[in-house]
Order: structure tokens, then C-alpha cells, then sequence
């Protein structure tokens, strides 16, 4: 249990080497003072992590929390402790049975009504487009991917094969190798991020999402992922955020 809680809060992340390098960043400096004792939170499970990146494309926070415990809710196992209930995740078979779409039947009289969409419904969870990727990416994962083998990769190796996966581009990539698997080289770049480096690196210059991740991996190097968390919290809890919101 010690080493699982130590792997998923990274606790054998040595904050105070990734203080020195950021200490020498003029522009990210701050954010020491401002995010001090963050860390990553590396899920448990990869492959929840891989099908909560695919529903968090072009998606807020707030909305798909709510579709993955919808999902949990419906479909994972339910677990009961003093302190509450708690449900884990589907598994990539189980995620083979829902339907992508709600299902129609008719009845005696040829009148036509729809299943109880929670039963296997995925929509219903309000993934919307997404669903057929979720279904698509667990198939793959039965068929041509042993998860396990991606902990092995070096970090480009790991990104090409992710990047295979339906409803995956490079910054929900980036997401599922930093937050499922620990590739701390990986730099999402969203547009909150872009504008964050677009300010402080570029003098507000545009800049794309692929230029932004390509900076991110050369600049900070291994600390990337934790440079990415930094950026983004330093931004929101200095107020930068509010002033480079667009």
C-alpha cells in the first residue's frame, strides 16, 4: 500500500532539484512561491486514465468528471466502506458491451420506444461523439496493446503508439503518458497553456499548439509535465489567467 500511495502522489519526485531549475528560469521562478509542494497525481489505473483523456477532448473539467462518474456510477463495481460509496471503472470487455448510441425497440403494436439508455448507453453519460473512440480505443487495447509494455518505452516510442489510438491527438497523448503512465517528458499544451507560454516566453506572440509542446519539451526538458502543472496553476493563482483570458 506504501509504495502504491508513494507511485500515484509522486512522492519520490525530488521537488527541491525541480525548484533549483526553475529557480533559474526568470519567467517560471515564481511559481515556486505560489505552487509550492505540488505534485503530480498519477492514476492508478492506465487505462481509466487513457478513456478520461479521450472524454476530456475539447471538453470542460466540470462536464467530463461528471460523464467518468456517470460511468463508474452505471457500470463499475460498487464498493462500500463507513466512509461512503465508491465504484471503480469498467473494464476494456465491459466497455465493448455498451451501445454507442441509444437503442430502439418496437412493440406489439409497432410502436417504437427506446431501452432504458442507461442500461449500455454510453451517450447517456453525455460523452457525446466521443463514445465510439472509447469503444474503439478498449478494442485496441484487447487486441494489439499490453499497457503494461508502455512503462517500458522511452518516452517518443510511447507517444507514437498512444497516438495510434482513436479520438487521441497530441495533447490528449501527452495527458495519458504524463497523468496514466509517469512520462514526466510530456508537455500538454491545450489552449490555456498556449497562452500561458505565448505570454511569458513570447511576448504574446501566437503561437500553435505544436510549437507551444515542441518549446515545452525542449525548455524544460525532463521537468516538463511538472513544468506544464506549474505553468497552469502559477497563471490561475497569480491572475495571470485572468489576464491573458481571451
Amino acid at each position: 500500500m506504501k509504495n502504491e500511495l508513494s507511485k500515484i502522489y509522486d512522492l519520490d519526485f525530488d521537488l527541491e532539484k525541480f525548484y533549483e531549475f526553475l529557480l533559474d528560469d526568470e519567467k517560471l521562478a515564481p511559481s515556486v512561491d505560489f505552487c509550492n509542494g505540488l505534485r503530480l497525481f498519477i492514476a492508478k489505473d492506465p487505462f481509466e486514465c487513457i478513456i478520461s483523456s479521450i472524454c476530456s477532448a475539447n471538453n470542460s473539467i466540470a462536464r467530463w468528471t461528471k460523464s467518468i462518474d456517470k460511468i463508474k456510477h452505471n457500470w463499475g463495481e460498487k464498493v462500500e466502506f463507513d466512509s461512503g460509496i465508491f465504484y471503480g471503472f469498467p473494464s476494456p470487455n465491459q466497455f465493448l458491451d455498451f451501445y454507442e448510441t441509444p437503442i430502439e425497440e418496437a412493440d406489439a403494436d409497432g410502436h417504437s420506444y427506446e431501452i432504458d439508455c442507461y442500461t449500455h448507453n454510453m451517450k447517456s453519460c453525455g460523452v457525446g461523439y466521443r463514445a465510439p473512440y472509447m469503444k474503439k480505443a478498449s478494442q485496441m487495447i484487447l487486441d494489439e496493446m499490453d499497457l503494461n509494455d508502455i512503462f517500458n518505452m522511452d518516452y517518443e516510442e510511447a507517444f507514437d503508439l498512444i497516438l495510434k489510438m482513436p479520438g487521441v491527438g497530441p495533447k490528449v497523448a501527452d495527458c495519458i503518458l504524463l497523468y496514466g503512465f509517469g512520462f514526466e517528458e510530456a508537455f500538454p499544451s491545450d489552449v490555456w497553456i498556449k497562452r500561458i507560454v505565448s505570454h511569458l516566453y513570447f511576448d504574446g506572440e501566437e503561437i500553435s499548439a505544436d510549437k507551444t509542446r515542441d518549446f515545452g519539451i525542449e525548455h524544460f526538458g525532463d521537468y516538463a509535465g511538472y513544468a506544464q502543472l506549474y505553468l497552469f496553476h502559477y497563471a490561475r493563482k497569480s491572475g495571470l489567467m485572468e489576464k491573458i483570458r481571451k
